[in-house]
């Protein structure tokens, strides 16, 4: 027998729009992972909750701000509001918005 490989399905996608659950904040997804890519120092001064390290973490634009968070997938929920979100970078990341969602800046070639 093979070996067992764990496969891990983001909730989430560039683009989608998501609502932090604790903090009360909307932003729009850039980068997701499958798993934990910060530093052991970075978890134990930020991560209070103590969300797992394997299961997604996403870079996340917050409305109204010019920072972007790093969140695990446990903390954030879907955004029903669908309204565009406000932030210095969205050009940067994104072609457009369209229907609730942001809209991939990659061109083909």
């Amino acid at each position: 027998m093979g070996t067992v490989t764990s496969i891990v399905r983001a909730k989430f996608a560039i683009g989608q729009l998501v609502h932090h659950r604790l903090f009360n904040y909307r932003g729009v997804i850039v980068d997701v992972h499958p798993r934990f890519q910060g530093t052991p120092e970075w978890y134990d001064a930020v991560a209070r909750s103590r969300p797992p390290k394997d299961k997604p973490w996403y870079q996340v634009l917050v409305h109204q701000a010019e920072h972007s968070t790093y969140v695990a997938e446990r903390n954030l929920e879907a955004d029903d509001l669908g309204d565009p979100i406000d932030h210095p970078m969205v050009e940067h990341f994104f072609a457009g918005f369209e229907a609730g969602r942001y809209l991939s800046g990659d061109r083909a070639n």
